[in-house]
């Protein structure tokens, strides 16, 4: 059953990004759609015996397509921050910063308010008012990096200013989000105290401190010895075996494993081009195979018949628009504090919209601990579908009106050694 689900949920994705790409969409939005079509709000409304047997509702086989999708995204996320330009970071991290922070705190303020003022039918029975609206306002404020960078990627616009502060801001959100996210589940399971809150900052501080202090001279001496001894088999295992470590390390401090994984990719990023360069193959079989399947799962546990109730669709849309609001006006803010142009602010924003696995995350996490019932659950995993499809649009009308710099072709040939399709990607998602 493992290898029948995985299979088509695999082929579904790559025939459903495939359409996307021909509609002008990066491929990650067609990825997504699958979950819909496989889940209980088409399959299992249409032909619930079939739904069942394919996607039989026990725990126990429902988790051998969760761990592998969890795998595919880590390594799509240490894939990314291959991709970063540190250079480029170092030097407007002010910058990163900002737009970061903006487009945290006005969601955060717009999501609370907007949790404080839901209908408690939204709310689980036993959770104060005051917890459900930080945790609504902490799902509000995050940033989705593996979704964004898969849209970036796409899009062939990863090599880009935009696309690479949108990177390091959404690694900004990303931080401050689990933080957030680990007080609030404290407050949700029994009361936060100073160590929770000191916990996840002090655990942060320790991961960036061994990140660039420790590991990052180390791996550089390990990688030019790669260079010169090992062949690709060996950089593309090592590579891996790096990324799924640093990411069981911080998740083993109470972080998101996600955070690890990124920080690794990062730290291969700074070594030699010439191994960067035999890391193709894993770049291949993550973006053509699992990060698919990741997406591909994400809808199953939707079902979008919920909102046949009207007053669960007016706070379903209510929660879209604040979320959308929220995050474009405050990171367009943060980018014109900085400096940042016109259409520049728009695209960054439009990118950072972006929810997608983050707030699926979030979103498992507030059902498993009883801050979600299953109806604001829908909601919430629905707003992170909504903006991950409405980035592509965004990105496109607010690219075409931003030319390409000399840095940025510099930074695309150097970027072409781990092209998974060098010699040509689809003309339908470049900009």
């Amino acid at each position: 059953m493992f290898l029948l689900q995985a299979g088509l949920l695999v082929l579904l994705a790559v025939l459903c990004g495939h359409l996307a790409t021909r509609l002008r969409m990066p491929a990650v939005a067609g990825e997504l759609c699958v979950g819909i079509f496989l889940g209980p709000t088409v399959l299992g409304n249409v032909a619930p015996s079939a739904a069942n047997w394919l996607l039989p509702q026990e725990a126990g086989q429902f988790h051998l397509i969760d761990a592998i999708g969890q795998i595919g995204v880590l390594l799509l996320v240490g894939i990314t921050g291959m991709e970063m330009d540190v250079a480029l970071i170092r030097r407007r991290s002010t910058t990163a910063l900002s737009i970061g922070f903006g487009g945290l705190v006005l969601p955060f303020v717009l999501g609370f308010a907007a949790g404080w003022m839901a209908p408690a039918s939204l709310q689980h029975e036993g959770i104060d008012r005051p917890v459900f609206a930080l945790f609504i306002g902490v799902a509000l404020c995050v940033s989705a990096l593996p979704v964004i960078a898969k849209t970036l990627t796409d899009m062939n616009l990863i090599h880009r200013n935009v696309g690479q502060l949108t990177l390091a801001a959404g690694m900004v959100d990303d931080v401050v989000g689990w933080i957030l996210l680990s007080v609030v589940s404290a407050m949700a399971v029994g009361g936060a105290g100073g160590d929770s809150i000191a916990e996840p900052l002090l655990a942060t501080a320790l991961v960036l401190t061994v990140t660039f202090g420790l590991l990052r001279p180390l791996v550089n001496r390990v990688m030019k010895v790669a260079e010169r001894t090992s062949g690709t088999v060996s950089v593309v295992g090592g590579a891996t075996a790096f990324i799924l470590l640093c990411a069981a390390a911080t998740h083993g401090l109470g972080l998101e494993a996600m955070f690890g994984a990124f920080l690794a990719g990062m730290l291969i990023s700074s070594g030699p081009r010439s191994v960067r360069a035999q890391l193709a193959p894993l770049r291949t079989v993550v973006l053509a195979v699992l990060a698919p399947l990741f997406f591909a799962t994400a809808g199953l546990r939707l079902d979008l018949g919920s909102l046949a109730d009207p007053v669960t669709l007016v706070a379903g849309a209510a929660l879209l628009l604040v979320a959308v609001i929220g995050k474009m006006v405050g990171v367009f803010a943060g980018a014109k504090a900085v400096g940042i142009s016109t259409w520049e602010s728009l695209a960054l924003g439009g990118a950072l919209n972006t929810r997608g696995v983050i707030q699926l995350v979030i979103a498992a996490a507030g059902l498993r601990i009883g801050v979600l019932n299953a109806t604001s659950y829908t909601l919430v995993v629905l707003v992170a579908i909504a903006t991950s499809l409405m980035a592509p649009p965004i990105l496109r009308w607010t690219m075409s009106r931003i030319e390409h710099t000399a840095e940025e072709h510099l930074r695309h040939q150097d970027r072409s050694i781990l092209d998974w399709e060098p010699a040509k990607q689809s003309p339908d998602v470049h900009v």
